[in-house]
């Protein structure tokens, strides 16, 4: 299966996911909601590992998890403290944003993730991919003067900040997993199950300093709510898209991330229909165009 094509269906789940994370953590206490979608997530693990001896031999194979080395253990131990960030400050800023403004902000990620593609990994994009990216961060650029017409300061905004950070992050996070199953060339399976499993490990102490270490009225009210599981089922399979087609024979970070963040159409059209942002839709709609005119660029003929 081509690695575009799977780049393509993880960015859909993607989108999907980023709604319910909105969802989530809307007037709800964000680490107990990071930590139990972490938990849905090890937890779904461990049920196909459980049923995995009567599933057909494809499956099993697909599944299967493989033993690992100390060092192997400390490079997942590190994905699961990186992605740890990247979320702790991703999910307040999205709490405390418009989902139509804070999906398309972490559309930047394809630059600092091209940048560390080039710097560390030696990858040479074209220069219609190039271009191609260009118009995607240009539509990122857009959508920074749009949320300043609805009173988001971008150079001034805590939460903006937050995102950028957490964007940043997750840029890091991409060009860590083409490491991981290049470079180590550990299965997918393999890679999902222990990051699953480390994610829980550095989330447990976040979610206790929050539960014991802050005054009640410093904590914010948690509100158990159905989109929480599903944020960590959600996570499992825009992952395993994700990680297949990294995985993929001649498959480029720089190009992968990209695709992905067009995930912010999903998450638009669900802040719209859903949540009823609809302030400036016009200019956000032909920033998306851009966006994904973009994503056709970097996918042309290369």
């Amino acid at each position: 299966m081509s690695w575009v094509f799977l780049s393509v269906c993880s960015a859909i789940v993607l989108g999907v996911y980023d709604l319910l994370k909105k969802l989530a953590v809307s007037r709800n206490a964000v680490p107990p909601v990071l930590f139990f979608g972490a938990l849905t997530g090890l937890a779904t693990w461990c049920v196909l590992r459980l049923v995995t001896p009567i599933l057909p031999a494809a499956w099993q194979a697909g599944l299967a998890i493989d033993p690992l080395t100390w060092r192997e253990h400390g490079f997942l131990f590190g994905k699961g403290v990186l992605v740890s960030a990247s979320w702790i400050f991703g999910y307040f800023a999205l709490k405390h944003l418009p989902i139509t403004i804070a999906g398309p902000v972490r559309s930047s990620a394809p630059f600092w993730t091209i940048l560390f593609a080039v710097c560390f990994l030696g990858e040479k994009p074209s220069v219609v991919q190039w271009a191609g990216v260009a118009m995607i961060l240009a539509a990122f650029q857009a959508f920074s003067l749009i949320g300043r017409a609805e009173g988001i300061r971008f150079h001034r905004d805590k939460w903006v900040a937050c995102l950028i950070l957490g964007t940043l992050l997750g840029a890091m996070s991409a060009v860590y997993d083409k490491v991981l199953l290049q470079n180590l060339q550990l299965r997918v399976a393999t890679l999902q199950f222990w990051f699953a499993f480390y994610l829980v490990v550095v989330m447990l102490p976040f979610v206790l300093v929050w539960r014991y270490g802050l005054k009640e009225a410093d904590r914010g009210t948690f509100e158990w709510r159905w989109m929480i599981p599903a944020v960590g089922v959600g996570l499992l399979i825009t992952d395993a898209l994700y990680f297949a087609a990294i995985a993929s024979e001649g498959a480029l970070i720089s190009v992968i991330s990209p695709i992905r963040r067009t995930s912010a159409v999903v998450g638009f059209l669900g802040g719209i229909l859903v949540l009823k942002e609809r302030h400036n839709l016009g200019w956000k709609a032909l920033a998306l165009l851009v966006m994904i005119a973009g994503v056709i660029v970097v996918n042309w003929k290369r």
